[in-house]
């Protein structure tokens, strides 16, 4: 397939009229499309008004897609305790598979060909298959409570890992590498030492599994974690062996200089949800200073709960905005850095090689984006625009791994309409869906 239009490579790299050729499951080819056409004059033919690569939601919750708009205008804690955990606990396996396809349909009409993806502790076999049976790439993983937990939620550490273990062996590293494995506590309050360390020593066993959990989010969090641990929460993660280049922390809002030398000293990636941050009133992370530190920051949107779409590009805007009022400096995070978050940054904290640009070899992770909408006309900067302009619903076509899954607003080989009726009528204790 050779699909033209003005190629965003990556943050660096436009081609005004320009294609990528895609062959099987990678990219053959990048460059002029005048030369590309007459090199590749058989294969199929599509014109967007922008190319880009996919982008990836660094931290996202499938699973909450069915608890979109339950608990608006909550702090964290008890946005978690009295809402949302109580609604996981709640969903059968018939309720997480549809969640979790209702999340992954949503990332993959608004972009997003990767996700790094926080299950919940039962159930994650269903959401795992619908990964593979709709086409998007993704790190994901059950998560881990021993501690603290809600009826239908806790669990022993043992268990916990002889679970995950029993995952990591049926799904790691399937459906040609599209699918892979992240251990996943929830946080360090819910969470004993022994499942900490346990969780590190699973990874550890397993060949490129990582760890994903949250950390820092929320003062009230953080000030537990002093209080049991007599140290701060990214140095206790530290201490039980979650930090490193193969761990992904979400949110990261309040950290302290030590702490940052140690995201920094190991190449822990982070990711930066600033939506769910603004609407949770969690606070700001300081996400120019991590750059300035070399620390990878990702962008991910968090769960439904605690924004309410997951939508990237909304993600993206909100983060350079946030980051300048943040700094006040209207030069922090410039639309360049913020697409590198959403792209290659997150391919990177995902672990996926060759994902993130459009290259020669790489993945064939391409979206194509209209331009016919009265917001997005006129276009000075293409990065201006991804970053400021442009919505989910400006996307028109995604395809992951060469095999396209969004065409022209509709999903292929997906009853999308069928998704969203069930959406609505499943009832969650009578809560969702009435």
């Amino acid at each position: 397939m050779l699909l033209s239009g003005t190629v965003v490579a990556d943050a660096e790299t436009v081609v005004a009229d320009g294609a990528v050729v895609v062959e099987g499951d990678r990219i053959a080819a990048v460059g002029s499309a005048a030369d590309l056409r007459e090199r590749y004059p058989d294969h199929e033919r599509r014109e967007f008004d922008i190319l880009a690569p996919g982008l990836v939601g660094g931290h996202v919750h499938s699973v909450q897609s069915l608890g979109r708009g339950i608990a608006d205008d909550t702090s964290l804690l008890e946005w978690l305790t009295d809402h949302v955990l109580p609604m996981e606990a709640a969903l059968d396996a018939e309720g997480m598979e549809l969640a979790a396809e209702l999340g992954y349909l949503e990332a993959i009409e608004s972009g997003t060909t990767t996700v790094v993806d926080h299950l919940s502790v039962h159930h994650a076999d269903r959401a795992f298959e619908a990964a593979a049976d709709l086409g998007i790439r993704a790190r994901m993983g059950k998560v881990l409570m021993d501690r603290d937990a809600p009826a239908g939620l806790s669990e022993s550490a043992e268990d916990a890992l002889d679970e995950s273990e029993r995952l990591i062996e049926r799904y790691h590293d399937t459906c040609g590498g599209r699918i892979q494995y992240a251990v996943t506590p929830r946080f360090a309050i819910s969470c004993t030492e022994a499942c900490l360390r346990g969780a590190r020593e699973l990874a550890d066993a397993h060949e490129r599994v990582r760890l994903h959990t949250h950390a820092s989010e929320n003062r009230s969090e953080t000030e537990q974690i002093e209080r049991e641990r007599g140290m701060r929460n990214v140095e206790w993660l530290h201490e039980v062996g979650l930090t490193g280049e193969d761990v992904v922390l979400a949110h990261c809002v309040w950290t302290d200089e030590r702490e940052r030398e140690i995201l920094a000293e190991t190449g822990t990636h982070v990711t930066h949800c600033p939506s769910a941050n603004m609407k949770l009133a969690s606070g700001v992370a300081p996400v120019a200073d991590y750059l300035d530190r070399g620390i990878t920051v990702a962008l991910g949107n968090d769960g439904p709960p605690c924004n309410n779409t997951l939508d990237p590009f909304t993600e993206m805007r909100q983060a350079s905005l946030l980051g300048k009022v943040d700094e006040l400096d209207p030069t922090t995070l410039p639309a360049r850095t913020v697409f590198e978050m959403a792209t290659e940054n997150g391919a990177n904290a995902a672990g996926f090689d060759r994902v993130g640009r459009l290259r020669e070899g790489w993945r064939a992770d391409v979206i194509g984006l209209r331009t016919d909408r009265m917001r997005t006309v006129p276009i000075h900067d293409v990065f201006s625009h991804l970053v400021y302009s442009a919505h989910g619903d400006d996307v028109a076509f995604t395809m992951v791994d060469g095999n396209v899954l969004y065409d022209d607003g509709e999903h292929v080989g997906v009853d999308a309409a069928a998704v969203r009726e069930r959406a609505r009528e499943y009832e969650i204790d009578g809560s969702v869906g009435e």
